[in-house]
């Protein structure tokens, strides 16, 4: 067994390569209950559901199965589980069993934050984006026809389990897509990261993702995102920076209607964003440049589909709950390693002017 903690305020972060295999006895330790809610999506469920309800004790344990992505992160669905848990006589003495990847963790995080006001859940991520990213923090919420994640909050888990021993069945364009929040880490606060996440992307067909390196990786990222939140665990200040990409990303992803990958919309917005931190003098030139690489060294796009229009793209970013006034704040990089905007609260207004003409620049 390989294991690496890394410890948050309320909650420790496990990752490992047989968190599945205990996963048992941490949700027990971590948030005892009379009774389990499990909830999983169409396409983990049949694989790893009904190991996690045994080991829970079945007599104890339900499974509730949404379907599989980010088209159903949605009001509808929470309103379907919190009506479900209720007719199933769940109560106040209820953990919820947040069981898959990010829209998994961000909808059952939702329903246990406002479940009976609330209750304790657990993240069992089992994507790589969900690993490295979506399950740490706290931040649940549901998607809206105006943008993502604009109904929600902020509810920390118990504990977090990332077993990368699920890795291996991940179909290689999750994997890719889960790399994209590991550069965004390695942008915002380590350079060194940043070269060994290149490095790793650029043999990600070839790697063992269930070997110590891939360990070392998502526990890394875990650790940058952890530093940040310990520091602002509500995004009033630093941990903004940890938007990096998502901005124009979000955008672009809702313009796709989810068609895209998260983990690709960001790597879209991560290009776009770097080069408007250089237009705007406050990234150090060829900043742009290197982001451009590392994504394209991890298999991601770096540009929009052309079948999305850039006024879609500026009105939908307008939209985001960054925005503010009216106009959408950017978290941008001054170098690789680190974030501008210390002094203005960690983030950026930029002119939709300056975002649509770089949308539109030849890359």
């Amino acid at each position: 067994m390989h294991e690496r903690l890394v410890p948050l305020p309320t909650y420790r972060v496990t990752i490992s390569n047989d968190g599945l295999a205990r996963i048992g006895d941490v949700v027990r330790e971590s948030a005892p209950a009379h009774r389990y809610a499990i909830v999983t999506d169409s396409n983990v469920g049949p694989v790893y559901a009904a190991h996690v309800r045994n080991a829970l004790d079945a007599s104890r344990a339900t499974v509730f199965t949404i379907p599989a992505g980010e088209a159903h992160k949605t009001r509808d669905i929470w309103a379907r589980l919190t009506d479900e848990l209720l007719a199933s006589g769940f109560g106040r003495d209820t953990t919820v069993v947040a069981l898959g990847g990010g829209v998994v963790g961000d909808l059952a995080g939702f329903v246990a934050a406002t479940f009976m006001r609330g209750v304790p859940y657990v993240q069992v991520p089992t994507s790589l984006l969900a690993m490295i990213d979506a399950s740490v923090g706290g931040k649940t919420g549901v998607d809206t026809a105006a943008g993502k994640n604009l109904v929600g909050a902020f509810h920390q888990p118990a504990a977090v389990v990332a077993d990368t021993s699920v890795l291996a069945t991940l179909p290689l364009e999750h994997l890719r897509a889960g790399l994209a929040e590991a550069i965004k880490h390695g942008v915002i606060a380590d350079a060194a990261y940043f070269e060994s996440v290149c490095r790793f992307a650029s043999s990600l067909s070839t790697a063992d993702v269930t070997g110590d390196a891939m360990l070392d990786l998502v526990a890394r990222s875990v650790e940058i995102k952890a530093d940040v939140v310990r520091r602002d665990e509500r995004e009033g200040g630093v941990r903004k920076s940890l938007n990096f990409g998502h901005t124009i990303g979000h955008a672009v992803e809702l313009c796709s209607n989810y068609t895209l990958l998260h983990g690709n919309a960001v790597a879209i917005g991560m290009a776009y964003e770097s080069v408007l931190a250089e237009r705007m003098g406050v990234a150090a030139q060829g900043t742009a440049a290197l982001v451009r690489v590392a994504v394209r060294a991890a298999g991601l796009p770096d540009v929009r589909p052309s079948s999305i229009a850039v006024d879609d793209v500026v009105t939908a970013a307008r939209a985001d709950k960054k925005a503010r006034a009216g106009t959408a704040e950017y978290a941008l990089p001054s170098r690789i390693g680190a974030m501008a905007g210390a002094d203005s609260g960690w983030s950026v207004p930029v002119s939709e002017s300056l975002v649509a003409d770089v949308l539109r620049a030849p890359v």
